[in-house]
């Protein structure tokens, strides 16, 4: 039993004679923490935490993606279709967020405590220096599923960095890439998310650690009885809980499940409403204030004085006093600063677009389905057919090639198919929203009189009205055409409605359908239109 203890303390003084791993122990575990310091300085550790579970899910992620426009999309699809890449790809987009939500409680700890005061200085600015850089992370990260969300996303960034006075046009240039956002865009937005942004993340940590061990936790504001104590095991026990309750609450969100891929990007959809991220939705909100040539305003001016501020923090308060409660200006700029973010963001949120259910078809696709069934779009779709069956294409064109495929037939397949029948432009925009739906979701089923309406709809309707987001704007929304002036509406009324609008408003501008739909048609666009409450 001695001999076994001799060996392993000889071997221990042999391993530390060449490695310090004693004294790497005790730099890391004993550091002395002011007495009085407790819970609310845990933040520091919970970050360290959250950022390598970014480091280590984006790693993991790296395998699987392709950064080109023509198979980023799909490959983000083949990463979400299976459980373990699904919880992977949650556990780095949520993890994103609780790193911005943590990150702002860090500085809000900071300010509060008045841990940024002599000689902390420039530990203050690496802290803001890595809050710049976790939202950089979070820009060039949100274009690589390179669907529209994304895409159009980054369309507005683009846009808003040409209003930065002189280097506007360079830094939209260096951002875009090409003339276009494609390719280049993605490349260079990949290449700055995965090299050149954690090569800076890791070496700014490194900084503002060393700084940190260098000049001391900064304790309570009002000095505590007691002498200091180790890191280890009193503060280290606290942190590890902390730790561990965060990144469960990580795991429980993502393992229920990413948010949905929207359409691959689509260049020509002028229609598409872009929205940030939430954690830039106050940015974004702030924007509709300063319309015009003051949207520099919004978008780099008050952006500016708030990162000014803040970086100027030490020297504007440069009272030693570290009590918030002997800070009142300091304290009430914060404190306004802080409601204005939150209150932007709430709006922000508020005024986003109606988010229809991932599962939920719309209309005009659910009609596009029968549209393409009676267009013959099957005699050369099919197991037996010249190219594989709508359900089981892998698309990655736009709206407007998928049409032109569907227009003129000679375009893609020169001589080997008949001309299919003329269609409408509203028909054609249905089967490409039909088709572009089908190549990200099997089609769910439907009743056959929903499948009726919706081919009405598509066919007629849509030009005009609006149903969950989608369609025209020179008629009433019919989101709730089920619900009037809090009544509900009965099939009749609707129904006459769509035959004869003159019967019941003589000034309608809306045309009779009377003679252009059959009556089980009429019955199942009145029924439907009916139980939307």
């Amino acid at each position: 039993m001695t001999s076994g203890v001799g060996v392993k303390a000889r071997l221990l003084e042999w391993l530390d004679a060449r490695t310090s791993f004693r004294t790497a122990r005790h730099v890391l575990l004993d550091e002395e923490i002011p007495a009085g310091t407790g819970w609310v300085f845990t933040l520091g550790s919970v970050l360290l935490a959250l950022i390598s579970i970014q480091l280590l899910t984006g790693a993991f992620l790296t395998l699987y993606y392709a950064p080109t426009p023509d198979h980023a999309y799909e490959s983000v699809r083949f990463i979400s279709s299976s459980p373990s890449g699904r919880l992977v790809r949650g556990l780095h987009h949520f993890g994103a967020s609780f790193l911005v939500v943590f990150l702002v409680l860090h500085l809000l700890r900071v300010v509060v405590l008045g841990s940024y005061k002599p000689p902390r200085e420039i530990t203050w600015l690496s802290g803001l220096a890595l809050l710049g850089l976790v939202l950089g992370f979070a820009l060039t990260g949100y274009l690589l599923p390179w669907d529209q969300r994304a895409y159009w996303a980054t369309v507005v960034t683009i846009n808003i960095s040409r209003l930065a006075p002189m280097a506007g046009d360079a830094m939209a240039a260096v951002l875009q890439g090409g003339s276009t956002i494609g390719a280049l865009t993605l490349t260079r937005w990949y290449s700055a998310h995965v090299i050149f942004l954690p090569a800076l993340l890791v070496g700014l940590i490194v900084a503002h650690l060393v700084l940190m061990r260098l000049q001391g936790s900064s304790g309570p504001v009002r000095p505590k009885r007691g002498a200091p104590f180790p890191f280890y095991p009193y503060q280290a026990f606290r942190d590890t809980v902390v730790v561990s309750i965060v990144l469960l609450a990580v795991v429980a969100m993502a393992w229920r499940g990413m948010p949905p891929l929207e359409g691959p990007a689509d260049p020509t959809d002028a229609n598409y409403i872009p929205r940030p991220e939430w954690y830039f939705l106050g940015l974004f909100q702030l924007l509709k204030y300063f319309p015009g040539k003051w949207e520099v305003v919004g978008a780099i001016v008050l952006p500016g004085v708030v990162a000014a501020f803040l970086a100027l923090l030490p020297w504007i308060d440069r009272g030693p006093e570290r009590d918030p409660r002997r800070r009142p200006f300091i304290m009430a700029t914060v404190l306004i600063g802080l409601l204005a973010v939150v209150g932007l963001t709430t709006l922000g949120w508020r005024d986003r677009p109606i988010a229809v259910s991932a599962d939920q078809w719309t209309l005009r696709e659910i009609g596009g389905r029968s549209i393409a069934g009676y267009s013959g779009c099957a005699k050369c779709h099919a197991d037996t057919g010249l190219a594989d069956p709508l359900e089981s294409i892998a698309l990655s064109r736009g709206a407007e090639w998928v049409s032109g495929h569907v227009t003129d037939p000679e375009m893609i397949a020169p001589g080997l198919r008949e001309p299919p029948a003329a269609r409408s432009e509203r028909e054609i925009a249905a089967i490409v929203a039909y088709v572009r739906r089908v190549s990200r979701q099997p089609y769910p089923g439907y009743p056959a009189n929903v499948e009726v309406a919706a081919t009405v709809w598509a066919r007629y309707c849509v030009g005009c009205h609006i149903i969950d987001g989608d369609g025209g704007k020179d008629g009433p929304e019919l989101s709730h055409a089920g619900v009037k002036d809090g009544k509900q509406q009965d099939v009749a009324t609707i129904r006459t409605w769509i035959v004869d609008p003159e019967a019941i408003d003589p000034l309608a501008d809306m045309p009779s359908f009377g003679k252009r739909l059959t009556p089980e048609q009429l019955d199942a666009i009145a029924g439907y239109l009916m139980s939307r409450k």
